[in-house]
């Protein structure tokens, strides 16, 4: 199969009305927002053209299809099985994560939340009424098990909600650090969420995913197939709860459904039952993307830290040996006309920090690179 990243030209892409290619003047390269620059999975495509031709676009079941064709998914890949009918659908998976809160806190309480992490984890519970403690990752980019003990003793902490894989460090938390945040929340009365929609973004040979409710029967976890086939806009995510969780769900109103759309539904599942190839040499294209921005930054930006990401298709990167200060995206956006994520809103840990979206063709983060460095004057 061709590299799906190397398929579009940039001219095709600038034509796109997403908010990646809208959202700066027409002459940034943008290498922000979490879109990749591929086409659909063809199972996907096929599945909503077939529904538009043949105007099938009333109101969806609101069964368990959605939830069985991922429950096959995660028996296949990881051996993990779980009961449809403990899930229910929901619009996506920020409003899952919502929902799931509603359940395990009330206002006023606290919920911790390892940062740096994907922006909408910190201010979604503060919206909410809650107070958000943000616990640090470790330098290496683990998570802080002492760190989470010391927060979770206090009597105000009510839920943990964690990213698994993790946004945007990329790092897989292993089945033993599951297990020991299990046996902290467990000891502490504290609730988890786990926000898992980059699962299937973990290339094989490497890290080894462990979904959370693999090795604990207490939580809840919100998936989607948006992040993984690149359907950001066709939205729909499941709740699921652990076997011991299950009468949360039962206590979710039944309006919580109604946020997923037909397309959506439809598009999921047309993903998870026929996209394996698409999704194969999607993450075969982002491991060497990965290896190719390491050769571009030793060539160009030696003095930027990076680890290729065990997941995602998310490079962190450590800019603060530039001399930019907290924000180094806006330099680079001022002077190189490159858009990055600034590390500052991802949390504690993100000063001096970018993240760089790797689902782009070669020459594409040939390009941000070189116009990174002339930012520097080099």
């Amino acid at each position: 199969m061709v590299e799906p990243f190397e398929v579009l030209t940039l001219e095709q892409l600038r034509a796109r009305r997403s908010i990646k290619w809208t959202q700066h003047d027409p002459d940034v390269l943008p290498l922000w927002i979490a879109e990749m620059d591929a086409l659909l999975a063809p199972s996907v495509a096929e599945a909503l053209v077939a529904d538009l031709i043949t105007g099938d676009t009333g109101y969806p079941p609101l069964d368990t299809a959605y939830a069985e064709a991922f429950a096959d998914v995660a028996a296949a890949r990881w051996g993990w099985t779980f009961d449809p009918a403990g899930t229910t659908v929901c619009a996506d998976t920020l409003t899952g994560i919502i929902r799931s809160l509603d359940l395990l806190t009330q206002p006023g309480e606290t919920v911790l939340v390892p940062a740096p992490v994907y922006m909408p984890l910190l201010f979604l519970p503060a919206e909410m009424g809650r107070n958000v403690q943000q616990v640090p990752m470790t330098p290496d980019g683990r998570l802080d098990l002492d760190a989470l003990a010391t927060a979770m003793a206090d009597p105000a902490v009510t839920a943990l909600l964690l990213c698994s894989p993790h946004n945007p460090l990329g790092t897989v938390h292993t089945a033993d650090e599951l297990r020991a945040v299990a046996a902290l929340a467990a000891e502490h009365g504290v609730g988890v969420v786990v926000d898992e929609i980059h699962a299937l973004l973990v290339p094989a040979g490497g890290a080894e995913f462990t979904p959370y409710l693999a090795v604990n029967d207490t939580g809840l976890v919100v998936t989607s197939a948006s992040k993984v086939y690149n359907m950001a806009g066709i939205k729909a995510a499941v709740i699921i709860a652990g076997t011991a969780s299950g009468e949360l769900v039962a206590r979710l109103p039944e309006s919580v459904k109604y946020g997923a759309s037909t397309f959506g539904i439809r598009a999921h599942v047309a993903a998870w039952r026929g996209g394996d190839a698409w999704l194969e040499a999607v993450n075969a294209n982002i491991v060497s993307n990965a290896a190719y921005l390491a050769d571009l930054l030793s060539d160009r930006l030696p003095e930027i830290g990076y680890r290729p990401p065990a997941s995602t298709y998310l490079a962190w990167l450590d800019c603060r040996a530039l001399g930019l200060g907290d924000d180094p995206a806006a330099v680079f956006l001022e002077r190189g006309r490159v858009a990055l994520n600034g590390g500052l809103p991802f949390g504690i840990g993100g000063e001096g920090f970018v993240r760089l979206n790797l689902a782009a063709s070669r020459s594409t983060l040939a390009e941000a690179v070189e116009r990174m460095a002339r930012a520097l004057d080099r």
